[in-house]
């Protein structure tokens, strides 16, 4: 073999190392590519779970105690949480027959503290008296008054809106009252969905359930009160 052929036959083998290296560089490539790619599908992919909730365990309503009816305390509002242990409620004695109430009087009722309008936590005014924030307001009846925006519900009525802008009342807690025992019962809430929970203003039940008990964990009767105090 002439020295020309040899050098021709060094450039071929050359040339095909060459080819060879880059075919496995494209496919080490292509491996990894497609594994950015799996990963990144199973992340978008992920959804996080309800807060409980199976084939064998639909979600439910917690129902947990709250209060014995002779304990309840008529001049001030019992704070507690629920259905999840960072949603608070209040619960009160209006001195009145009202809408959702129960007890002897069916007079005690039980509301959402997150104001609909930016998720603000209201507070409880008695006939008469004035919020913190403005001294020359003065409720009509009892009353959530909203210190962020002026917002105010009527907590006798279903806590329908009578000012600011919150549009939609907040949501009641359902209670249950044992007369055997005077025990108070939340067994959950009634629409719309307490806001920062799912869409807001949501109202069918089936959803408000969902949104309701999804993003955090359930209350318990060790946790129903804690951090209220």
């Amino acid at each position: 073999m002439t020295p020309r052929e040899l050098q021709r036959d060094d450039i071929a083998e050359t040339g095909k190392s060459k080819r060879h290296s880059l075919k496995i560089i494209l496919a080490l490539g292509g491996l990894a590519t497609l594994g950015s790619i799996a990963s990144t599908l199973r992340i978008l992919g992920f959804i996080p779970p309800p807060t409980q909730g199976t084939s064998n365990q639909p979600l439910a309503w917690p129902r947990i105690k709250l209060v014995n009816v002779s304990a309840i305390d008529s001049s001030k509002p019992l704070r507690f949480n629920y259905p999840l242990v960072d949603t608070p409620n209040v619960l009160l004695k209006v001195g009145q027959s009202a809408q959702n109430g129960v007890g002897p009087d069916s007079d005690i009722v039980a509301y959402s503290n997150v104001c609909q309008h930016l998720g603000c936590f209201y507070g409880v005014l008695f006939s008469g008296s004035s919020p913190p924030c403005n001294s020359s307001y003065k409720a009509r009846g009892t009353e959530g008054y909203c210190c962020c925006h002026g917002g105010q519900f009527d907590l006798v009525n279903g806590a329908k809106v009578i000012g600011g802008p919150p549009p939609r009342p907040v949501p009641a807690v359902m209670l249950e009252y044992d007369k055997n025992t005077g025990d108070i019962y939340a067994i959950g809430m009634g629409p719309p969905t307490i806001f920062g929970h799912g869409p807001p203003g949501t109202t069918d039940p089936a959803l408000v359930l969902r949104h309701d008990l999804e993003g955090g964990e359930l209350v318990t009767e060790a946790t129903v009160f804690a951090g209220t105090q």
